[in-house]
């Protein structure tokens, strides 16, 4: 179990122990509206959602607030192709949590823990581009605007251009 900490954070390879919070944090609508993965309608949707985690590769972590240990969130990192040495990034985070700096403090950990510990060459993200929140998460950790892909995401709302970033571990 991996554990990451900063702060006021910590970051904590996911278990069957948080499938509720896991549970609840997509089925919130605010946090649903630039996801791609959609609500799950009931828990065993999430169940099944988590043992795909599981399975894959994917490196996901709960947030958690080091001194309360509340449940904050999710971060994960999506390693690709071994030969590129680079990965993609995704994080959640319930809104009572949203404009603290928790996702933020959260990411720049994750970052460094992916040039760092696993040695990668670059990170990804993309978001939705009213996604007015993560642009500047993203852009606060020194990820910058690569491009943007025209009806790359399906939302709730319907088809979501996307905006693509990228760190280097030279950055």
């Amino acid at each position: 179990m991996t554990a990451i900490t900063s702060d006021r954070l910590s970051l904590i390879s996911i278990s069957n122990f948080d499938i509720l919070n896991i549970h609840k944090l997509h089925s919130l609508p605010n946090v649903d509206r630039f996801n791609t993965l959609g609500s799950p309608e009931n828990l065993k949707e999430t169940e099944k959602i988590f043992a795909m985690w599981l399975r894959g590769n994917d490196l996901i972590f709960k947030i958690e607030l080091k001194k309360e240990k509340s449940f904050v969130g999710l971060i994960a990192l999506k390693p690709g192709s071994p030969k590129f040495q680079k990965a993609e990034v995704w994080y959640k985070l319930h809104p009572d949590f949203w404009n603290k700096g928790y996702a933020t403090e959260a990411l720049k950990k994750i970052v460094q823990y992916g040039f760092k510990e696993l040695r990668l060459h670059r990170i990804e993200a993309g978001c939705a581009v009213e996604n007015f929140g993560s642009i500047k998460v993203l852009e606060k950790v020194g990820m910058k605007k690569e491009g943007r892909k025209r009806k790359s995401l399906p939302l709730k709302s319907g088809w979501s251009d996307s905006f693509e970033y990228a760190i280097l571990s030279t950055d």
